[in-house]
């Protein structure tokens, strides 16, 4: 049986997606212009094998959205993980969408030396 998550689409609507997610879907939660919500539209907290306890936590300011990456991508990564980025670095999505590959790796990206 797949497992079912619940994301939070651009119109604030609450849906039901089973994994694996098809490709157009999972390229917009990688964008931010989804997040992945608990079924009653709370935040969802990714559990942690520490401490299971947390899962129902509302995140703190700053803190790390599911769906969206950690760590810079590669300069060679697909421009949909630079949107990621550029969201986690304070971009809306629709901001960062609207930006080429070669722009958010300038704006959002490590300078090279």
């Amino acid at each position: 049986m797949a497992e079912t998550i619940y994301l939070r689409g651009e119109g604030g609507g609450i849906h039901a997606m089973d994994l694996p997610l098809p490709e157009p879907i999972e390229e917009r939660l990688r964008k931010g212009m989804l997040q992945r919500v608990n079924e009653d539209g709370t935040p969802y907290i990714e559990p942690s094998s520490e401490d299971a306890t947390d899962a129902g936590k509302v995140p703190a300011p700053g803190a790390q959205v599911p769906g969206l990456p950690l760590t810079e991508p590669a300069k060679t990564a697909v421009k949909a993980d630079w949107v990621g980025w550029a969201v986690v670095k304070g971009a809306t999505p629709e901001e960062a969408d609207g930006m080429t590959k070669a722009d958010l790796i300038e704006k959002y990206g490590t300078p090279s030396t």
